[in-house]
């Protein structure tokens, strides 16, 4: 964890390795977040996954924030709930910067300082053990936070157009339904008009954002290791394992297997400035202890 004001520099090629988060604390930053641009104030909390498509960051002179720097992998494993992390991941890849009340900026950089304390307790018999499990208790606070943000903008879309209504359902069923007919049966409309409706507002048929959710999905679900393939198969209630495997090749180009054989050949060659901990300084951010 560190404090950071004006000019930065983050560590070389960080996306590809960490998952950033950064608490502003006063000042404004400015980026380029999957081709849309956005800005954080202070009071705001920004999550950037690693493989991120960022550009065009820039801060104010007077910005300061608590920047955490977290190694994928670790991250990935210290995860303990997979079905919310996915709701946690589709929301933030589409809503990077999420607003916090008072309560819950003290929370998080409490948990920023918690955290970075267990990090550097290195003689610790059980250091990795209790180190994840800080980091579990760090998600947990966040998907506290998240869950009510959550609420409040389902609340907003399900009150919203036929197309909205349609992608919140989407969003909320796609797992294990994957039928156009389940959806317009929800809405009360023909297969064929809400079809029509999907084109007449993004030029995508409902099928090929069933997909694309559908899709989303599967790639999260195979890059948690603590998941079989068959259980997988299981959770999103495909009839047998073959099925799913010819559905995955449909979506993916590959088979789970081989997609999990990818991942792992990327995952042999570690850039030499992680750590065994999954915690890094950037160059040029001299690291606190405090906050």
């Amino acid at each position: 964890m560190h404090k950071s004001s004006g000019s930065i520099e983050f560590p070389e090629n960080y996306l590809q390795h960490f998952h950033t988060h950064i608490l502003c604390s006063s000042g404004s930053m400015n980026f380029v977040f999957n081709g849309k641009k956005y800005t954080a104030k202070s009071g705001e909390f920004v999550f950037w996954f690693a493989d991120s498509q960022l550009t065009n960051v820039t801060f104010s002179k007077n910005f300061k924030a608590n920047v955490l720097f977290v190694e994928r992998e670790f991250l990935d494993n210290a995860i303990p709930d997979q079905s919310w992390s996915i709701d946690v991941i589709l929301h933030s890849r589409a809503n990077p910067i999420l607003h916090l009340h008072d309560k819950d900026n003290i929370k998080v950089v409490s948990s920023f300082s918690l955290l970075y304390n267990r990090y550097l307790e290195r003689g610790h018999l059980f250091y990795n053990e209790t180190l994840q499990l800080q980091m579990q208790l760090f998600l947990f606070d966040m998907w506290h936070i998240f869950a009510n943000e959550y609420e409040r903008r389902k609340r907003t879309v399900e009150s919203g157009s036929l197309y909205e209504q349609f992608m919140h359902l989407v969003n909320e069923h796609c797992m294990q339904e994957r039928e156009v007919q389940f959806y317009a049966n929800h809405l009360h409309i023909t297969a064929k008009y809400l079809n029509y409706v999907c084109k007449q507002n993004t030029d995508v048929t409902a099928s090929e954002w069933i997909q694309r959710y559908a899709k989303e999905r599967i790639i999260l679900l195979l890059k948690n290791k603590n998941l079989n393939i068959a259980e997988i198969a299981d959770k999103m209630e495909f009839s047998s394992r073959s099925f799913f495997t010819r559905y995955v090749k449909k979506l993916l180009g590959v088979t789970p297997s081989e997609f999990r054989n990818r991942l792992d050949e990327k995952i042999k060659n570690p850039a030499a400035v992680l750590t065994a901990a999954g915690l890094v300084a950037p160059t040029g951010i001299e690291p606190v202890s405090k906050v």
